[in-house]
């Protein structure tokens, strides 16, 4: 389906014209109607589908073509993380560039400005509010936040949010909202906590389900079965042999990060680093570098995984296992986005074998599984095997007698009270 045909305003069809979009993605087509009738929506819709577009558009549409306070916030965004709240913002200033819509990015780890800036805004009406919950918190607490003319919420990666812990704040935010508004909610994953949460805040809601937990499949997934210390090696010949515009290397501790961008950079392979550590400021700059191809390749933890809309990254390398298959979802969804092909990898360790048969479960597939390199040395087979129980001893007395010394030649297992385990002592 084509954009013109969705009937938009044609000041919002210059910044979609403007941002190249040309035709709608499967949950573009099947939410914005939703959203143009005034019903209230649940959306499941994995990473790199382009819900945040589905719902930004048509909520523009109408504060276009219909009345709206302009001394009020009329539309309330909340999301899990500062990168996401920054990275729909840009594309809301995009999107409305040719038309009268103001916004702002309210978000925590910036100066004392910056909550000025946001305060005034607040205070003094702005049309779209993108927020994390616990920066728009603090702003509640003060009592200057114009909620009163509100007619949109939408809560975006609410299933992040619920990992993190956001659901109180959610529902705190909630209460200063007016009761008759249109709520949205977009989520890549709908566990049992997330229905509940949107049948309470929500009336009589479409439901559309966009593909849950599986990647694009023009994604070329392949893994690697190595030994530990191969990885970094072999990360380099990858990097060396074929040529990728944009890389991003995905790590489960900032520890890896360091030492794996440091050894690449020690290689004359350029690339920078994105974790916790970095300030708020420095990760922006390290997106920004990376968006405008400054920098071809990024080293990041989890931190990148959800909700940072780059389209044009053609390879991801898991350099460990992620902990489940839905982070592993989320991370080689960075690629593949919109209508782009793209290519993910994923280094497997002998103690990551079972997490990664795991993932493949979920994928109701095998992932296929590359030859590693002669030049590496020999690589362990794949077999991953649950661990062996440990087996009580035949009821075998450690004591010769009451009070006796153990055997020599026996082992002596301590039975503790708390949980029934035995313990080894000698």
């Amino acid at each position: 389906m084509n954009f013109n045909e969705f009937g938009f305003d044609e000041r919002l069809m210059e910044g979609i014209d403007a941002m190249n979009y040309k035709q709608a993605t499967a949950v573009q087509e099947q939410v914005i109607p939703i959203i143009r009738a005034g019903k209230d929506l649940i959306a499941s819709a994995q990473t790199g589908t382009g819900k945040t577009a589905a719902f930004l558009l048509p909520i523009l549409n109408e504060l276009i073509t219909q009345e709206r306070h302009e001394d009020e916030v009329n539309a309330l965004v909340i999301v899990p993380t500062r990168e996401l709240a920054v990275q729909i913002s840009q594309n809301l200033e995009a999107f409305s560039y040719f038309t009268p819509i103001s916004s702002i990015a309210v978000y925590g780890g910036g100066d004392g400005s910056s909550f000025e800036s946001e305060k005034r805004a607040l205070s003094q009406g702005v049309d779209i509010v993108i927020c994390t919950p616990g920066r728009m918190i603090s702003h509640l607490a003060s009592g200057y936040v114009r909620l009163k003319g509100l007619k949109h919420l939408i809560l975006d990666e609410a299933d992040r949010m619920l990992d993190m812990g956001f659901y109180d704040d959610i529902m705190k935010i909630i209460t200063y909202l007016p009761a008759e508004r249109q709520t949205l909610l977009f989520s890549a994953t709908m566990p049992p906590k997330m229905r509940q949460m949107g049948l309470t805040i929500l009336k009589n809601p479409e439901q559309v389900n966009i593909s849950i937990s599986k990647p694009p499949e023009k994604i070329i997934q392949k893994a690697y079965i190595v030994y530990e210390p191969q990885k970094i090696p072999l990360v380099k010949s990858i990097l060396k042999d074929v040529q990728y515009n944009k890389i991003v290397i995905f790590c489960s501790r900032k520890e890896n990060v360091k030492k794996l961008s440091r050894e690449l950079n020690r290689d004359g392979i350029k690339n920078e680093e994105i974790h916790s550590d970095l300030e708020q400021t420095e990760r922006e700059n390290v997106l920004l570098n990376f968006r405008s191809g400054r920098t071809h390749t990024i080293v990041a933890t989890d931190v990148l995984s959800r909700g940072i809309d780059i389209e044009d990254i053609d390879l991801v390398i898991n350099f460990d296992v992620p902990n489940d298959g839905e982070d592993y979802v989320h991370r080689i969804g960075r690629t593949a986005r919109a209508e782009t092909d793209g290519t993910a990898i994923t280094l497997v360790s002998e103690m990551e074998q079972l997490k990664f048969l795991a993932i493949e479960e979920l994928l109701g597939h095998p992932v296929p599984k590359a030859e590693v390199p002669a030049k590496f040395g020999e690589a362990p087979r794949y077999d991953p095997q649950p661990k062996k129980k440990f087996k009580k001893p035949f009821n075998k007395k450690p004591f010769r007698k009451r009070g006796g010394l153990p055997n020599p030649f026996q082992r002596l297992f301590i039975t503790t009270k708390k949980n029934g385990s035995q313990r080894l002592f000698y």
